[in-house]
């Protein structure tokens, strides 16, 4: 079964869900010392561990990019656990949402790759876009703006939200 196949077998059974680089990055960084980075490491590889299955995951070219950059090592380790995730691929209508986003002055332009982990998920109408990007993604004085922003270009927004808001009642 092919990506495409995949999406709409799973687009009636299970939440879509986009994962940004940021969760991957988590789930593979050796255990960090800050407090609170590592509460959400933790919680990252409890939702992975315990709750992904309950979801249709997907990535983009851009997140196999951002995730194979940097560290060696941690890269290795970032790629394999993508491995098997099916990609969406990038169009130009998300490359086009992407400059709209921006140049409505609701993602800054120099968090561009922010707007097009966005794009990418509401183009391919994902439920949800997972992240740890709390500065320009799952950021409340953001979400609204950037929903009413993709609402008034005829798109519905993804949800987008922490590894926190997915775990379960």
């Amino acid at each position: 079964m092919n990506d495409e196949d995949r999406i709409s077998k799973e687009r009636t059974v299970k939440k879509r869900v986009y994962l940004e680089t940021t969760i991957v990055s988590y789930l593979a960084a050796r255990p960090s010392r800050d407090l609170i980075i590592a509460a959400h490491q933790e919680l990252t590889r409890e939702w992975w561990n315990e709750r992904r299955d309950r979801f249709g995951l997907y990535i983009s070219q851009f997140v196999l990019d951002e995730a194979g950059g940097g560290d060696v090592e941690a890269a290795q380790r970032r790629v394999a656990l993508l491995a098997g995730v099916p990609k969406v691929p990038i169009t130009d209508e998300a490359i086009s949402l992407a400059g709209a986003v921006i140049h409505q002055d609701v993602i800054p332009p120099n968090a561009a790759g922010d707007a097009l982990h966005v794009a990418v998920a509401t183009v391919h109408q994902m439920d949800i876009l997972l992240t740890w990007n709390c500065r320009h993604l799952a950021n409340a004085e953001i979400l609204g703006p950037l929903a009413s922003c993709l609402r008034s270009l005829g798109f519905d927004p993804p949800i987008i939200c922490t590894p926190a808001g997915l775990m379960g009642a």
